[in-house]
């Protein structure tokens, strides 16, 4: 057993791959190395109706599948591409290098199979706000009349998109970690990291691996790489990145911006980079008032767009009318009802401290809705940070206790309420005794800083809840 190189479609024809995972990305991955005469086997450790189902659809195009056995490499494997989740330390991971064997993710394969006229990359990543940011980015380059989409960590499988029949100008690629472990080929046009927090050290296995990884997506970039002024980290990654010769470092910043940065004066984005003379000059690309919502850090996630659409030559006219088009996703501090005077918001998909931080930091006064799953997070700096603007708190969730500790040593005037259900309606009761703190004029925010797995299928089916409960109590029967 051992790798084989492969560079081109042709070189496919043969091979042995085995894919790991029978999700959304390894069918694709499977699909397409099928397609292009491979011999594919996938491996799911599962084995439910679900992936029955899909195991089926593969087999009729000539796949095998595995199921219920993850551990063991198939005889004769000469590449692996895995799902992005799957760990490192995983067994099947550790008997491919025992074999010599590479393992790449499907954003690697997507790479591979690019054609000689490809649309260049334009690519996101950092602990939060990729999407919202790629998105934005998206919606800006499209202003500028340019074939793209937004793909990668979000939207339709980048390999399907890479080897679909639609042509494009350019690519805004969301890059989590994972992803970027497993992408050692990849090289963008420009990137930007946007911010580093601890996140996924249990799969990383350190903030030292975890940076690392991010910092894979500033490897060959073109023209600049884009950082954050107040994350020191993001800077430190550019400067230790091997670029072309002549790629910039480009930072954004919440304030005033110096030279080559992008940044804020006077309620007006600007760009002091891509302009003739920037040290005199600034280019006017958009008001704040026109990032939907005019959150702090969502105003960082414009200035990163506009930098990278910016570095790919996009006109500033495009930037204000691609972020006055931008509508976010839904659960990103989405503000769902006035009730007495009392706003609710719902940022169901604030899952880490990081997130939960920015969003505390948009509104003052708060009752804030928190817990879940921490996953090995602590919350002093978080709780420490915010405690000036907290009216109130309602904890749920498995990992509630951590949250209420942190309370009790950085805000202990802050008045506390635990619950402990795990039931349907535990959020509507949250919900309750969050408007029953409240006082007019405060925001109800749900920006759990944990995961949602402990009560819900995910952040989704979390904020549907919080929405819910916040329309059933505007009709007077949650009062």
């Amino acid at each position: 057993m051992g790798s084989r190189e492969v560079t081109s479609s042709h070189d496919w024809q043969g091979m042995n791959v085995t894919v790991a995972g029978l999700g959304v990305s390894g069918v694709s991955a499977a699909r397409a190395l099928a397609d292009l005469g491979a011999r594919v086997t996938v491996v799911d450790g599962g084995d439910g109706e679900a992936l029955r189902s899909r195991a089926a659809e593969l087999q009729a195009q000539g796949v095998t599948v595995r199921l219920g056995d993850a551990r063991t490499l198939p005889e004769g494997t000469e590449l692996v591409v895995t799902s992005p989740g799957w760990k490192p330390t995983s067994p099947l991971f550790e008997a491919a290098a025992e074999a010599g064997v590479e393992v790449v993710g499907d954003v690697e394969i997507a790479w591979r199979l690019r054609g000689p006229d490809a649309a260049p990359w334009l690519a996101v990543t950092g602990t939060n706000g990729k999407t919202t940011t790629t998105q934005m980015l998206a919606s800006i380059l499209a202003a500028a009349g340019l074939r793209t989409t937004a793909v990668g960590n979000i939207g339709t499988p980048i390999i399907d998109v890479v080897r679909g029949a639609e042509r494009y100008d350019v690519l805004a690629v969301e890059l989590s970690s994972y992803q970027l472990h497993w992408a050692p080929s990849v090289r963008a046009h420009s990137a930007v990291v946007l911010n580093l927090a601890p996140d996924h050290l249990d799969w990383h296995g350190s903030m030292a691996s975890y940076a690392a990884d991010k910092g894979r997506v500033y490897e060959g970039n073109e023209v600049a790489c884009v950082y954050n002024v107040a994350d020191r980290a993001t800077e430190d990654l550019v400067v230790g990145a091997d670029v072309v010769e002549g790629c910039r470092a480009i930072g954004f910043t919440l304030g005033a911006p110096g030279p080559s940065m992008f940044g804020v004066v006077d309620g007006i984005l600007v760009d002091r980079a891509f302009v003739a003379d920037r040290h005199r000059n600034a280019q006017e690309l958009a008001e704040v008032g026109d990032v939907n919502p005019p959150a702090p850090h969502n105003i960082a996630n414009a200035l990163a767009a506009a930098a990278l659409a910016r570095a790919f030559g996009v006109e500033p006219r495009a930037v204000r009318e691609g972020l006055r088009a931008f509508r976010p996703d839904a659960h990103r501090i989405a503000r769902v009802a006035e009730i007495d005077g009392v706003v609710y918001v719902d940022d169901s998909k604030a899952t880490n401290t990081h997130a939960a931080q920015a969003s505390l930091a948009a509104y003052d006064p708060i009752v804030w809705i928190a817990g879940g799953l921490a996953k090995g997070a602590t919350f002093d700096e978080l709780v420490r940070g915010s405690a000036e603007r907290l009216r109130g708190a309602v904890l749920i969730g498995a990992d509630r206790e951590l949250i209420r500790a942190a309370l009790a040593r950085h805000a202990p005037e802050v008045p506390v309420v635990e619950l402990d259900r795990a039931d349907t309606g535990a959020m509507l009761a949250a919900v309750r005794e969050a408007a029953r703190l409240a006082q007019p004029g405060d925001t109800v925010l749900l920006a759990p800083a944990c995961a949602s797995m402990d009560m819900f299928t995910d952040y989704n089916q979390r904020g549907d809840a919080f929405a819910d409960a916040v329309r059933e109590l505007a009709t007077g029967h949650g009062a």
